[in-house]
């Protein structure tokens, strides 16, 4: 896990999320709504985030589950 997070950004936990009673998942990025989860892959991302060890592995799942979504442009 060292090398995965050379600059040690996911200490800061810049990524959350919140699961609703209908089980979709909102995922964020320093509170903003990045992306919704529904259905069969918002159990898979339940499932993922249960079996995490720390709160660092939990935050490189959601980077994972995030993709690639900053592109230089945001504000």
């Amino acid at each position: 896990m060292k090398n995965i997070d050379k600059r040690n950004q996911l200490d800061e936990e810049p990524f959350s999320y919140v699961t609703t009673k209908s089980n979709t998942v909102f995922l964020r990025y320093e509170g903003k709504d990045i992306k919704v989860l529904k259905g069969r892959q918002a159990e898979q991302f339940l499932q993922k985030i249960a079996g995490a060890n720390s709160v660092k592995e939990e935050q490189l799942i959601l980077a994972k589950v995030t993709g690639n979504f900053k592109r230089g442009n945001e504000r």
